[in-house]
């Protein structure tokens, strides 16, 4: 039977959008910095409270476009990129609540429990933003979330924004051109349905 597609590997992942990270090229950290016009893009969708926590914040990307537009912004990570409060994993966190929203592009294979510890710790009513990949919608492991926790609204982004490994946006291998990626609002105590909308 003849084929009627040529391509190696790399270019069918790309094709089908499911990764263009192999386990073999991942940062070991999971550390692949967000393109700041995420954040600026961000502040034109959705209104915040003035604190703002980045708790994912690597080297202040999305925590210094946040600080530019007037918000009071706590920036940790698990690992000191030299840019806010190091060695602080937010995962472990135990009794304490967080007067404002959340906002991060958490490491993608903790998405899931990121968002569950936010909607934990801050107050009814008030928001967490998820940069995550589109393919988070998929997968049966996090049905139970989605039908517990619906989004509020999920901001899909038309063109591609970028998120480079290692924080390395100059390099031609981009490591993260092929995937698309949305903004996930929650809202604690939202039990609607889920709005989707289109930006960039």
């Amino acid at each position: 039977m003849a084929k009627d597609w040529t391509g190696n590997s790399n270019s069918i992942f790309k094709t089908l959008g499911a990764s263009n990270h192999t386990e073999k090229e991942r940062q070991n950290e999971d550390y692949y910095a967000t393109d700041p016009k995420a954040a600026e893009w961000l502040l034109k969708l959705e209104k915040f409270s003035d604190n703002i926590w980045e708790c994912a914040c690597g080297e202040g990307h999305l925590s210094r476009v946040f600080e530019l537009n007037g918000y009071n912004v706590k920036s940790t990570d698990l690992i000191d990129r030299g840019y806010g409060e190091g060695s602080l994993d937010f995962l472990a966190i135990d009794n304490m609540e967080w007067n404002g929203d959340i906002i991060t592009n958490p490491p993608y294979k903790y998405a899931k429990e990121f968002i569950e510890k936010a909607l934990q710790i801050i107050p009814e009513g008030n928001k967490i933003a998820m940069f995550l990949k589109i393919q988070f919608l998929e997968s049966k492991g996090r049905k139970n979330l989605f039908i517990t926790h619906p989004p509020k609204t999920v901001y899909v982004s038309c063109s591609r924004l970028l998120c480079a490994k290692n924080a390395e946006f100059n390099k031609n291998d981009k490591g993260g051109g092929a995937v698309s990626y949305a903004w996930y609002i929650w809202e604690k105590g939202f039990k609607g349905t889920t709005e989707l909308k289109w930006f960039n």
